[in-house]
């Protein structure tokens, strides 16, 4: 997968429409997730992305991964995408950015993603509305 690809697929998804803020979602979203995984998973989540995909997930890896509820996901989420996001917008843009990358990554690598997030981020991989 082409990383022009995978924005086109973010925006066809309901994410940002402006290729620059869905290249800067992607990331926010992707480093936010990252933060929740443990072990190995965000390489192995990374390793199936485009190159400019892979550090945001990385970055976080080897500290303690942070422990919230949905909520708080999609506050941090809109507090880092800034550009008047609100939890409402980012819970889109998530939306848009794991639905992407459901397209483009193993469904092995999908659930392995999910068993490493709480319940209540199930959200998270439904269809924008």
């Amino acid at each position: 997968m082409q990383y022009h690809e995978f924005l086109a697929a973010v925006e066809k998804h309901g994410g940002p429409t402006d290729r620059d803020h869905a290249d800067q979602a992607s990331k926010i979203v992707l480093a936010t997730i990252g933060q929740r995984l443990a072990g190995q998973e965000p390489r192995d989540l990374a390793s199936q992305l485009p190159p400019e995909l892979q550090e945001p997930l990385l970055q976080h890896t080897g500290e303690d991964e942070i422990g919230d509820d949905l909520d708080d996901f999609l506050r941090r989420v809109a507090d880092r995408e800034g550009r008047g996001c609100d939890p409402e917008t980012a819970l889109t843009h998530s939306q848009a950015v794991l639905g992407t990358i459901a397209e483009f990554v193993s469904a092995g690598e999908i659930a392995d993603l999910r068993s490493q997030l709480p319940a209540g981020y199930a959200p998270l991989f439904q269809q924008p509305r």
